[in-house]
């Protein structure tokens, strides 16, 4: 009887043992992969490439270390520096989509507005690229549902973080896209409104007005609105713009009766 009672605790000596082992084996799991690499030594190798500007060594770093340690105090920093390696080596969608995932994943963490901001950096750079940059001002002429949303992105930074460092870049980039984006409205109204589509090209003024409001279109916005109403036989509201647009544009050529002529130029766009 007695030897069965030593032996039962030798039995349960010996599992505690294992089981300690294993918990200790667990505990360092974030520390070493079975390669007896260090997540640490992982994370550093990954941002020296970052910081050196090879993106493609740190994305494939970036990768070995969500694979290995997918839990961990470093994997949370590491997706946000993934997402910017991608974003520098012109791979916008993988970067949106962590981007994405992070912040409905991480939604208190302190970089969060980091995440919004890149979001719209990413969505701001697909939409003005290098072609963009030689010829800025046919920025407007293109499809603008990345600067839309580049808009939208940066907007919610603002929203959401209005002291946050990131801020200041933010607004400045907003007034751009904010121009160029009341801008490219402006052209589509012009467009149907040589097609006599009044209609369509009110609906386009009046979007400009309510949507991107104090931008250098405002005055032609309400021209447009005047022509298109006229055009539609409404005359109480297009006396309604064109009195806004002279109390608040006196002096502009179609106040002051001269109408935009068209240049030879404008003729080659695309939308013509």
């Amino acid at each position: 009887m007695q030897d069965t009672i030593k032996f039962k605790r030798l039995v349960a000596g010996l599992f505690l043992a294992l089981a300690l082992v294993f918990l200790s084996a667990c505990g360092n799991k974030e520390t070493v992969d079975e390669l007896g690499q260090p997540a640490g030594e992982l994370y550093n190798q990954a941002k020296i490439a970052m910081d050196e500007k090879n993106y493609s060594k740190s994305i494939a770093l970036y990768k070995q270390l969500q694979i290995r340690y997918p839990f961990g105090r470093y994997t949370e920093q590491a997706q946000l520096e993934l997402a910017y390696s991608y974003y520098k080596s012109s791979q916008p969608e993988n970067a949106l989509s962590i981007l994405d995932k992070f912040i409905r994943t991480y939604p208190a963490h302190p970089n969060i507005d980091y995440a919004y901001y890149l979001k719209g950096l990413v969505n701001y750079e697909a939409n003005y690229g290098f072609l963009e940059r030689l010829f800025p001002e046919r920025a407007r002429d293109r499809d603008q549902q990345g600067a839309r949303q580049a808009f939208n992105d940066l907007n919610e930074l603002l929203r959401r973080y209005p002291d946050s460092r990131y801020a200041p870049d933010a607004r400045q980039r907003l007034i751009y896209l904010k121009n160029n984006l009341s801008a490219y409205e402006i052209e589509v109204a012009k467009y149907y409104l040589r097609r006599k589509a009044y209609i369509a090209a009110a609906t386009r003024a009046r979007y400009v007005l309510e949507t991107y409001q104090n931008t250098p279109e405002t005055a032609m916005a309400l021209q447009i609105l005047h022509k298109a109403y006229t055009g539609l036989e409404m005359p109480a509201l297009a006396s309604d713009a064109m009195r806004v647009l002279t109390l608040n544009f006196p002096a502009d050529p179609y106040v002051m009766g001269h109408d935009e002529k068209r240049s030879i130029f404008s003729y080659l766009w695309p939308f013509d």
